[in-house]
């Protein structure tokens, strides 16, 4: 069990070791290097996701590992309160970032190994502090420093822990 201690509340991560260890090891060992403490919630899009794991407060991108296999053909889809890893349009380009579920998003799930079809790889659910994640999904967004959809109001992951 991974939590998320975030300003606006807890966020508990079970992740799926079985059908995504690659995604689910990286994100783990993030998690247990401190690398997401002080980042935050950068991108969120009501109905669709919010997104985090990569930048600091000042919109800073954190220095990552190499990127990781794309897992995204294992089964897991996008669905509501999943938590899937970001990749830019490269299918194999997943390093930290990671964006969690708002509704089900099928359209990003796996449907071919071309470019188009990767789709986005599922690791995890949110176990507890969906209603945290709503919440989240509620605030106003801007633009600011290049990136859209940024909150308002920052959204900040304080703390990871780490329980096995």
């Amino acid at each position: 069990m991974i939590t998320l201690h975030t300003n606006f509340g807890d966020i508990q991560i079970e992740l799926n070791m079985d059908k995504a260890p690659v995604s689910s090891k990286n994100f783990k060992k993030y998690c247990e290097d401190g690398f997401y403490n002080g980042t935050i919630f950068h991108r969120v899009i009501k109905d669709f996701m919010i997104q985090g794991g990569g930048l600091t407060e000042l919109m800073d991108e954190k220095p990552t590992r190499a990127p990781i296999a794309n897992e995204a053909n294992r089964g897991l889809k996008n669905t509501i309160g999943t938590i899937a890893m970001a990749r830019t349009d490269a299918p194999h380009s997943a390093t930290a970032q990671f964006f969690i579920n708002l509704q089900d998003n099928d359209f990003l799930d796996h449907t071919a190994t071309t470019n188009l079809g990767w789709g986005y790889a599922v690791f995890g659910k949110v176990s507890a502090g969906m209603d945290v994640v709503n919440r989240i999904a509620e605030v106003h967004t801007l633009s600011r420093m290049g990136h859209d959809d940024v909150p308002a109001e920052t959204i900040m992951i304080e703390r990871v822990t780490v329980e096995e």
